[in-house]
């Protein structure tokens, strides 16, 4: 099997188009699309559907993709093994437009010259993440694992950061012209986050926030993606959903969607920190950054997760 046509379908599915794969591998797209026709050829399978922005995963290749992602792992663990000096630290962050990967990314803008290999593991289950981080795929991972016994043994987690939460709605919703809210006058308010999936710690999260706040949460339909999501909201006049402050999210002009900070208390989304007992060298002052982050005005509502220490000491002995 050809080590560079996995490590194409691997940029692929990650980027969600051939193009941005190309430009990252240093090849034109024409090579990449070759060089995954050629793996569908070995494997018989299709790996990609064509989409208008890109490409999708087919079942076959979602089931393909932690193997194939395993496969470039090994491979460039054994050309590391014979080249001079030390690989980039490889980061697991849950989405490319999400708070970990902000500030991950104004963490590398403060350091000119620092390598990164930041990568987005496409799987809703922290557990299969955190056997990641203790095969060394991944050096460390933005995840939670709520139940830190099921960890595997040389894997740590520590907390990172604290998001704080707002609320997206469209310009007709009766919150649209709030500054501010508070978590009780969402209370009645239809809150769309489809597809929860059951296991993940987003699941965890929502089941403590409902349970506190007596908030109504729909989690009901699939989940099409975040521009499908963005278009419901700006169309309805009761619909909004929880976003975090720090996340990007891009929309035409004339949906008009209203970002609505929530206080008294902060709703705080904690993100942890997935480390092995033996970190890379560069993750140090990786941590030691997100650790002197500021911390959310108080009062602050955290989940009932397990209490960690403060980020700093994830890299300690």
């Amino acid at each position: 099997m050809d080590t560079e046509a996995v490590r194409s379908f691997v940029r692929a599915a990650e980027l969600g188009q051939l193009r941005h794969a190309a430009d990252e591998l240093g090849v034109t797209q024409q090579a990449v699309s070759k060089r995954i026709a050629a793996l569908e050829r070995e494997l018989a399978v299709r790996l990609f559907t064509r989409t208008a922005r890109g490409v999708d995963l087919t079942l076959d290749g979602q089931a393909f993709l932690p193997h194939a992602r395993g496969v470039v792992a090994h491979a460039d663990r054994a050309a590391a093994a014979v080249r001079p000096g030390s690989r980039a630290p490889r980061v697991d962050v849950l989405g490319l437009r999400s708070a970990q990967a902000v500030l991950l990314h104004d963490y590398w803008r403060s350091r000119p010259g620092v390598d990164l290999d930041v990568v987005t593991m496409r799987v809703d289950d922290p557990r299969r993440v955190a056997a990641a981080v203790a095969a060394g795929d991944l050096d460390a991972a933005f995840r939670t694992v709520t139940d830190p016994a099921s960890l595997p043994p040389d894997v740590r987690m520590v907390h990172a950061f604290d998001s704080a939460l707002e609320l997206l709605v469209g310009p007709r919703h009766p919150l649209a012209a709030a500054t501010t809210l508070t978590p009780a006058e969402l209370r009645g308010h239809r809150i769309w986050v489809p597809g929860i999936v059951a296991g993940s710690e987003w699941s965890e999260f929502y089941d403590d926030l409902t349970t506190a706040f007596d908030l109504r949460v729909d989690a009901t339909g699939p989940n099409f993606g975040t521009e499908v999501l963005l278009d419901a909201l700006a169309d309805s006049a009761d619909l909004a959903t929880l976003v975090g402050a720090l996340d990007r999210y891009l929309w035409p002009a004339g949906h008009d969607l209203r970002r609505i900070p929530i206080a008294e208390p902060t709703l705080a989304y904690p993100i942890s920190l997935l480390l092995p007992a033996d970190p890379h060298p560069a993750l140090r002052p990786i941590v030691d950054h997100f650790a002197a982050l500021p911390p959310l005005p108080e009062p602050v509502w955290r989940p009932a997760w397990p209490r960690l220490g403060p980020a700093a000491r994830g890299t300690d002995g």
